[in-house]
């Protein structure tokens, strides 16, 4: 028979805790009970302890173990910005596997900005999900030591820029995606190839476009920095920055959109200069949404698994909950293929 473990090894877990969470409190000039309200995000508590706190929970390294971490039955979905054919296909993706794992999703929307602010992550703390998925998006550091004390576990999902080695994230093959585009331009007969870029604060944009000028400088064509205007993914950049490009006397024959909602952008601003679609102007997009299918003419362009995407990271981020001892963070790249619709064809006279 094996001899019973003694009373402070059987308890040595426990009491660790324990005395550092009164050390906090000590440190923090505060009860235990008010740690224990900043811990579960809870309102009642004046703004400067609950910084005080934080900063000592920080310092301290404090995490709380999962076992004790009653959840909620939620994932946290957070979008830079939430209105477009885009986030659906993310938000279909995420409620697939929420929905198997019996959970609901709550939306939330940083206005814009790259992080989301205090008062969300308050709130995030208050829930208590079964974890976060950032979209075009990450956390601060004050943000990342919240979640984490709360043994609340986040992925990123096409991170807007570099998310760390420490910090689990989901993503597609921009470079590729744009490299594939361009070459398929440029296989066209096409030399004058014009794109649209996203924001050049997201690490996706800019990859993109590293793929555009790639194909560019493969084939030997060179790289005009007047054929590439900066748009930021949504239909009025195309439409605006289309018309820049299609009015100058050296116009493009074929654009790289840079991404679908430019792609329709740039439609209109050919239309509107009586240009045609394929046969005056090719344009090849990126995403793949279901629209592109429907537009006239069919829209080619760059599939990013945008639905599989968002599955890995809702399955990823649960997976992530169950384990006590999560190995090093995961970064995982889907792969883009390029689709050929009707959008594109060889440049008159060839």
């Amino acid at each position: 028979m094996t001899s019973p473990q003694p009373a402070e090894t059987r308890t040595r877990g426990r009491s660790a805790q324990t005395a550092t969470l009164a050390e906090i409190a000590r440190e923090a000039g505060v009860s235990a009970p008010t740690v224990s309200k900043v811990l579960n995000g809870r309102a009642d508590v004046a703004p400067a302890t609950r910084s005080r706190v934080e900063g000592l929970l920080r310092a301290h390294g404090y995490r709380r173990r999962r076992a004790e971490a009653t959840r909620s039955p939620l994932i946290d979905l957070v979008f830079h910005e939430l209105e477009s054919a885009w986030a659906m296909e993310v938000i279909r993706g995420v409620e697939n596997v929420a929905r198997d794992a019996g959970l609901s999703v709550v939306l939330s929307e940083s206005a814009g900005r790259l992080t989301p602010g205090r008062t969300w992550a308050d709130q995030v703390a208050a829930r208590r999900p079964h974890g976060v998925i950032l979209v075009l998006s990450g956390l601060d550091e004050s943000g990342r030591a919240l979640l984490t004390s709360r043994s609340i576990p986040f992925v990123v999902m096409d991170p807007a820029g570099d998310p760390g080695t420490d910090v689990p994230s989901i993503g597609a093959t921009n470079w590729q995606g744009g490299l594939a585009a361009t070459r398929h331009l440029v296989d066209l007969g096409h030399t004058r190839i014009g794109a649209i870029s996203g924001p050049s604060r997201m690490m996706c944009s800019r990859a993109r476009i590293d793929g555009y000028r790639a194909a560019l400088e493969t084939a030997g064509l060179p790289v005009d920095p007047g054929l590439i205007v900066t748009g930021d993914f949504h239909h009025e950049a195309g439409y605006r920055q289309g018309l820049a490009l299609l009015r100058r006397d050296d116009r493009p024959t074929a654009v790289f959109a840079g991404n679908d909602l430019q792609a329709l952008g740039l439609y209109e601003a050919a239309r509107e200069l009586g240009l045609r679609i394929p046969e005056d102007l090719s344009v090849v997009g990126f995403d793949d949404l279901p629209v592109a299918r429907w537009v006239g003419p069919p829209l080619t362009t760059v599939r990013q698994p945008l639905t599989e995407m968002a599955e890995a990271a809702a399955k990823l981020v649960l997976d992530l909950g169950k384990d006590e001892n999560p190995v090093a963070a995961t970064r995982v790249e889907l792969a883009t293929s390029l689709v050929v619709r009707s959008s594109t064809a060889a440049p008159a006279g060839m």
